[in-house]
């Protein structure tokens, strides 16, 4: 048998925390009505689609060229996204290899209600390849 939650506890959950210093912000987008599901949340497709944007943004300062998503290797939905949440996303490399950079990307929620006061809602790491004309991988320069 499950226990109610106290309103301590969904404070506690949904804590607010202070944006990463040490990462670039490198995308702000506002959901809307559109982009929402039967319940009224985002679509998670949604959010993984802007997180795919905002991890595409520092690889192209290291690439300079062609360059692709070859894979999500993690994906965490820690809260929901509701519509009007001004959400802010944060982005560093995690590792630059032969042809691929890794990105990790942090989603945190400004709550339209609550301005000024952040969760973290998502955070994926996603790996990029550097690519040729022919779409094949080739190498990045350092």
């Amino acid at each position: 048998m499950s226990t109610p939650h106290t309103p301590d506890d969904r404070a506690h959950a949904t804590s607010e925390v202070q944006l990463p210093t040490d990462q670039d912000l490198v995308l702000k987008v506002i959901p809307m009505p559109a982009d929402c599901n039967a319940n009224g949340d985002i679509f998670g497709g949604w959010v993984m689609a802007q997180v795919d944007l905002a991890g595409a943004v520092l690889p192209a300062r290291h690439v300079r060229g062609r360059y692709a998503t070859v894979a999500v290797n993690q994906f965490v939905f820690k809260q929901p996204v509701r519509v009007g949440d001004i959400l802010s996303f944060f982005a560093r490399v995690d590792r630059i290899g032969n042809t691929s950079i890794t990105v990790a990307v942090e989603v945190y929620a400004e709550r339209f209600s609550e301005q000024g006061r952040y969760i973290k809602v998502t955070e994926a790491s996603l790996t990029y390849v550097a690519i040729n004309d022919q779409g094949r991988p080739r190498p990045i320069a350092r």
